[in-house]
């Protein structure tokens, strides 16, 4: 383990220089993992993991369409392909990928496999840190680990293939073997961490939760809209309004953002531009900074997850999320992303 200056604040850090594969390999020879849930999450690490040279084996429900997926990416029933219940008996590691609704569901049946010296591993804090609503509490003979990478299992297994890793999170909540630690930096490593920050179940959820609602998905989406239609409104074209809205922003702007920061961005933009996002940058903060405290507040009183839990587990759930999809699909502001992406596409 290392540690980073960030600032004035120091963070413990693992990285591919202390903690190889190699050494992350010898850690977990003896060990069978067991990646619960081919959805999000599952098909990346399950992947990585399989072509890092460790024993891992796939519980999901027969009969889903994610079992077919697993199917063709090459896991074979019966003898790495399991039904979850029979997966979890097998493993030494269950990592429980499932949604945060079907963990809910599934929990009851899974505990009863878990045996004295298991690893129960998620990829996110909400289970652990909610768990006076979600009924899951862990054994106290099980350690209980958490590897958090910092993006879709699609872009884990994307990178991975590229050669590089993705950054992630890690957190040791219940460490009944006085091996936890280090099981969980190995794991970190083989599921295609570029690194790994420490953390614990309750900061993870609360940062990922403010995260998606604000900057990464909610209030990406709101900010989008609101210029979208406010260019429409004063009589710019579909084309235009979309292109200074997204377009540009995420095709060029943010691009250079990843590369090297925000100011090396501004830099190399007109001096026009830099001016402007350098006088109105502090009122956009000053107006949307309140509604993050809001936000995070709810995240930390635990009105965000009841409504997670309350809403995700109505049985005509998934019928509601795609007449809510459709209509963001269907809006002019998207509509007009798909012409702009066909006519990209041409070039």
């Amino acid at each position: 383990m290392a540690q980073i200056s960030f600032g004035n604040t120091r963070e413990n850090v693992a990285t591919r220089k202390e903690f190889p594969l190699e050494k992350a390999r010898a850690v977990l020879r003896e060990e069978t993992i067991a990646v619960l849930g081919y959805g999000v999450q599952g098909p990346g690490q399950a992947l990585n993991l399989h072509d890092n040279g460790f024993n891992v084996i796939v519980g999901q429900r027969k009969g889903s369409s994610n079992w077919e997926r697993a199917i063709q990416d090459g896991w074979t029933e019966g003898k790495d392909l399991f039904e979850l219940q029979e997966a979890a008996r097998r493993g030494t590691i269950v990592q429980y990928l499932l949604s945060d609704a079907g963990q809910i569901e599934q929990w009851p049946r899974i505990r009863e496999q878990l045996q004295k010296g298991d690893a129960l591993y998620f990829s996110h804090g909400f289970g652990i840190t909610y768990g006076d609503q979600t009924g899951i509490l862990p054994p106290a003979h099980v350690d209980v680990v958490m590897v958090a990478p910092k993006g879709s299992g699609t872009s884990l297994r994307r990178l991975f293939l590229e050669g590089r890793g993705i950054n992630s999170s890690f957190a040791v909540h219940q460490d009944a073997t006085g091996k936890a630690r280090e099981r969980t930096v190995a794991l970190g490593m083989g599921v295609g961490s570029g690194y790994l920050f420490e953390t614990t179940f309750e900061r993870e959820v609360f940062s990922d939760l403010t995260g998606e609602r604000g900057s990464l998905m909610g209030a990406i989406q709101g900010l989008f809209q609101a210029q979208f239609e406010v260019l429409r409104q004063k009589g710019h074209s579909p084309s235009e309004a979309f292109n200074e809205t997204v377009e540009e922003f995420t095709q060029s702007l943010m691009p250079l953002v990843a590369e090297n920061g925000m100011d090396w961005m501004y830099a190399n933009c007109s001096t026009t531009a830099q001016r402007g996002a350098l006088d109105w940058k502090d009122k956009f903060q000053q107006a949307v900074q309140p509604v993050f405290e809001d936000l995070y507040e709810q995240v930390a009183i635990g009105n965000e997850a009841k409504r997670v839990i309350q809403v995700n587990s109505k049985p005509d759930y998934r019928e509601k999320l795609e007449e809510e999809l459709k209509v963001l699909r269907e809006s002019e502001l998207w509509t007009t992303a798909r012409e702009v992406r066909k006519l990209r596409a041409a070039d």
